[in-house]
C-alpha cells in the first residue's frame, strides 16, 4: 500500500529516534553498489534523507534526487543541503524525467504491492548497465508487527479485518527470480539482532514500531482507544521481548536486500 493512501504524515523526529538502526542495513545495500553508467543518483523514498549524505558522499559530482511523499520528511530532507532536487511525489506512480544511473530504495517498497510488477517497473527506468538497489523489512509474521494486526482485528473488528493480509515482501529467492532475467542480480537477507535501549513510559519495541508500523493502526483509533490498544499491545511485547536488567530490549529484525544490474 502506499503511504499516500494511509491518511497520514511521517513524523520526523519520532522516526529519527532509532536512526542508526534505520540506516545501517542502507549503508550494507549502498557497499554492494559497484560501478555506474552516466546519470543521475535517485533515492527512491528518500523519507528525511537519512540514506543522503552517504549517497552524496559516494557518488559525489552526480545529480542526488530524493523523492517522497511525505512534505515533513522533505523539509527535514532539504536541511541536510545534499540533494540537488528533491520531489513530492508518490512513489507508487513515480517515473523518472530521465534514465537515473542507480535507484536505491532503503526501507520504502515495502509499502507497496504487486512487487512482481514494480521492481520490474522501476527496473525498466534505468540507463543501460544501471542499478536497482533495494532493501525492505521483512517482519511481517514477527511478534513486533503480528501483534499489531492480531490486537487490532480482536479489538476493534469493526474497523480491523487482517484475515488476507499477507506479506509485503517476499523472500531473498523470489526476487532473484523475478529479476533475473533483466539482468545480473544479488539478493540476501539479514536479521539484525538490535538493542533497543529503555524508553521511558514505553516497552522499547514500541518505541521503534510506533513510528512505522504502527501508525496506520493508531490514526484510526479515538484517544481511549489508543490507550487500550497500546496496553494490550505492551503486554504482548513484554512477553516476546524481555526487558534485560537495564531497561534494554533485543529486539531481532530482518531485512530483505537486492540488487539488479540491467
Amino acid at each position: 500500500m502506499s503511504l499516500i493512501l494511509l491518511g497520514f504524515d511521517w513524523n520526523p523526529e519520532t522516526y529519527a529516534r532509532f536512526r542508526g538502526l534505520r540506516l545501517r542495513p542502507g549503508l550494507d545495500l549502498l557497499a554492494q553498489v559497484g560501478e555506474l553508467p552516466a546519470g543521475a543518483v535517485v533515492d527512491l523514498g528518500c523519507g528525511d534523507g537519512a540514506v543522503g549524505p552517504a549517497l552524496a558522499a559516494r557518488f559525489e559530482g552526480r545529480s542526488l534526487v530524493g523523492v517522497d511523499n511525505s512534505q515533513a520528511m522533505l523539509t527535514t530532507a532539504r536541511g541536510l543541503g545534499v540533494y540537488d532536487a528533491l520531489e513530492a511525489a508518490d512513489i507508487a506512480a513515480w517515473r523518472p524525467a530521465a534514465a537515473p544511473a542507480l535507484i536505491f530504495s532503503n526501507a520504502a517498497l515495502q509499502w507497496l504491492p504487486d512487487h512482481a510488477a514494480l521492481m520490474p517497473r522501476l527496473a525498466g527506468y534505468l540507463a543501460p548497465g544501471g542499478v536497482l538497489a533495494v532493501q525492505m523489512p521483512r517482519q511481517f509474521n514477527a511478534p513486533s508487527h503480528r501483534f499489531l494486526r492480531d490486537i487490532a482485528a480482536s479489538m476493534f473488528p469493526d474497523r480491523f479485518d487482517f484475515s488476507g493480509a499477507i506479506s509485503p515482501c517476499a523472500k531473498a529467492e523470489a526476487y532473484f527470480a523475478m529479476l533475473s532475467c533483466l539482468g545480473e542480480v544479488m539478493a540476501w537477507e539479514t536479521e539484525y539482532i538490535q538493542r533497543l535501549e529503555s524508553v521511558a513510559a514505553m516497552h522499547p519495541v514500541r518505541a521503534f514500531t510506533e513510528a512505522t508500523a504502527m501508525r496506520p493502526i493508531a490514526e484510526k483509533l479515538s484517544p481511549g482507544e489508543l490507550a487500550a490498544f497500546t496496553a494490550a499491545y505492551e503486554a504482548g511485547l513484554a512477553a516476546a521481548y524481555p526487558l534485560l536488567p537495564d531497561g534494554a530490549a533485543l529486539f531481532p529484525f530482518k531485512r530483505v536486500f537486492f540488487t539488479l544490474k540491467v
